[in-house]
């Protein structure tokens, strides 16, 4: 990995230090590249007609996602977000009252809102996984939760509060053995770690584009498993997801696009091509490697401030580091270190309410390093902070 070249091709770099790869990535200069190449044409030759010209270009965009997840072009969806992206699954499942669906601690609050509205609206109950004493989901707790009624298992694999990493793959393998359908979020995920659907043993996966894969805001996919394909209709169609056959009948496409709709942004579906394509040259378990070790060596420095409390999770931690300081005020330093070029973020009780409410979680601090920051980066920013105290 050629550091130096990766932060020339990283234009936000020369206005400041940028440690908020969860929240949104620093796009590299091809992906802006892209976006403002296709917004160029647009304005030259119109909408439609730009289309036209790049059709193959941005036909590629799901050979490209498909092969940064280890999935098939046809199981993937492109949407405008993650949530879009993993509300399209969860809706369309045929839950009915009486049925469960499974959990876990660390559940994003989007998602846990659309289980209370079904809940709500169709009757079902829902299940949460205790953690193991590291704090991650106990693996054997969810063996003793499934039961018949079990519908569905639905886990957040990275938490948007934190290090956390749970065990995707294993709570994938559980729920293949039992039959019971798997909706995996990865919106933190992907592009800070391998991610390859077979060995997750998921039936469906959502991710977002700007996070740590570096992608404009505005993008996210879906991924289904090609046997549900045929199984599951969308809970909403338009002609594009389900073209008219007569005045009478409409037949829904045989691909993940029936969860698409007919319009979009197609300069954002270039940038996206262009994200992962960028992230697999580099390599997944590089960008792991070194976005990992950076956060390691962050939490270390971090730990050494005076009232400083390391709060993330599990045997295993990924590029996100949640932590609070005391007597400091999370929304003052992350204005404050604006206000000198540094970029934190901070994230609410409110994000991941069960997880909060369990640990009685106050408002944390959060960074978020990616492959392309520098231990000078780390040092600037634990400097910082240390001047506020």
């Amino acid at each position: 990995m050629d550091i130096e070249k990766l932060r020339s091709e990283t234009p936000g770099l020369t206005h400041g230090i940028h440690l908020m790869a969860c929240g949104s990535a620093l796009a590299p200069q091809p992906v802006l590249n892209a976006v403002m190449a296709y917004l160029d044409l647009e304005a030259k030759v119109g909408g439609y007609e730009a289309h036209a010209q790049q059709a193959e270009m941005l036909d590629g965009v799901y050979e490209s996602v498909a092969r940064l997840i280890g999935a098939k072009r046809h199981e993937i969806a492109i949407m405008e977000n993650a949530t879009a992206a993993w509300c399209q699954p969860f809706y369309a499942l045929p839950l009915k009252p009486g049925d469960r669906i499974i959990t876990c601690q660390a559940e994003y609050a989007a998602n846990y809102v659309a289980y209370l509205h079904r809940q709500k609206k169709d009757g079902i109950e829902i299940d949460v996984i205790p953690n193991d004493e590291s704090g991650a989901i106990d693996l054997a707790a969810l063996e003793n939760l499934i039961c018949e009624k079990t519908a569905l298992i639905a886990i957040t694999w990275v938490p948007t509060n934190g290090g956390l990493v749970n065990p995707a793959a294993a709570v994938g393998a559980i729920a293949r053995q039992h039959g019971i359908p798997y909706l995996l979020d990865a919106c933190q995920a992907v592009g800070q770690m391998p991610v390859d659907v077979e060995a997750l043993q998921c039936d469906f996966l959502s991710a977002t584009g700007r996070k740590f894969l570096r992608g404009p805001r505005g993008t996210g996919f879906l991924y289904i498993r090609e046997k549900w394909l045929q199984s599951m209709e969308p809970a909403a169609l338009d002609h594009f997801s389900a073209p008219l056959v007569d005045s009478s009948h409409y037949a829904v496409r045989e691909d993940a696009r029936r969860f698409e709709t007919w319009e979009n942004s197609y300069a954002l579906r270039a940038g996206l091509k262009v994200a992962c394509d960028y992230a697999m040259a580099i390599g997944l378990e590089a960008i792991q490697q070194r976005a990992w070790r950076l956060a390691a060596e962050l939490r270390q420095k971090l730990a050494r401030l005076p009232g400083c409390r390391i709060m993330d999770l599990g045997a295993e931690k990924c590029a996100i580091i949640s932590f609070t300081i005391d007597g400091l005020d999370p929304q003052l330093a992350v204005h404050s270190l604006r206000t000198e070029g540094i970029a934190i973020g901070m994230t609410r009780p409110t994000s991941s309410l069960l997880d909060a409410e369990r640990r009685q979680l106050p408002v944390m601090l959060r960074v978020s390093p990616h492959y392309y920051n520098n231990e000078a980066d780390l040092d600037a920013c634990v400097a910082a902070l240390k001047s506020l105290l």
